[in-house]
């Protein structure tokens, strides 16, 4: 498993339009469902005039969590090609919302494929994608006295510190790339030896 992953840096919109339909498209970085719930409720409130609001989404390094959205449209033809864009750009943590006010005109299914899937790719060509590494957390308790020790590691490995105590017992929390964990450890219990 890789510890990198590829997302956007922040918000971004993108536009399409085809016979008198506007389509207009909102990519958000995210990390939870329970943000995505809120940010679709804004939408929904926001573009309450709006005939469609359709999304798609990617969470976790691995790519495992998605869902795709048709709000009322044919089924297949705004979900998909919105995730279709979120994958063939191999992004995670992303949710793209497209908001559709008709037109008059139908489109047909694949010419709402079509519109979809230019809305989300417009958004996010308008988007900063940005790679991120996965990071693990490593806390370490060690006396005092070695403290010059462990901080000499810190040093040399450069994890975040996220907390440290100082008193007879020290604890240290680390945020290290998750590839590099393990060795930090090792090298941390190395030296109680």
């Amino acid at each position: 498993m890789t510890d990198e992953y590829k997302t956007i840096s922040s918000t971004s919109e993108g536009f399409y339009s085809e016979k008198r339909s506007k389509f207009l498209a909102f990519a958000h970085p995210v990390e939870t469902v329970d943000e995505i719930k809120e940010l679709l409720d804004q939408y929904r409130k926001k573009y309450y005039d709006a005939r469609h609001v359709c999304y798609a989404y990617m969470l976790g390094a691995d790519r495992k969590e998605f869902r795709a959205n048709d709000d009322g449209e044919p089924s297949s033809t705004a979900g998909k090609p919105i995730l279709g864009q979120i994958n063939s750009n191999q992004l995670t943590n992303i949710l793209i919302v497209v908001v559709r006010y008709y037109g008059g005109v139908n489109l047909g299914t694949s010419g709402l494929i079509v519109a979809y899937r230019e809305a989300a790719a417009d958004a996010i060509a308008h988007a900063t994608i940005v790679v991120r590494q996965v990071e693990e957390v490593v806390t370490y308790e060690f006396p005092y006295m070695m403290m010059n020790d462990v901080m000499r590691i810190v040093k040399d490995m450069q994890p975040r510190i996220i907390s440290q105590t100082y008193y007879n017992i020290c604890q240290i929390k680390l945020s290290i790339r998750q590839s590099e964990a393990e060795r930090l450890r090792q090298r941390l219990e190395k030296l109680k030896i």
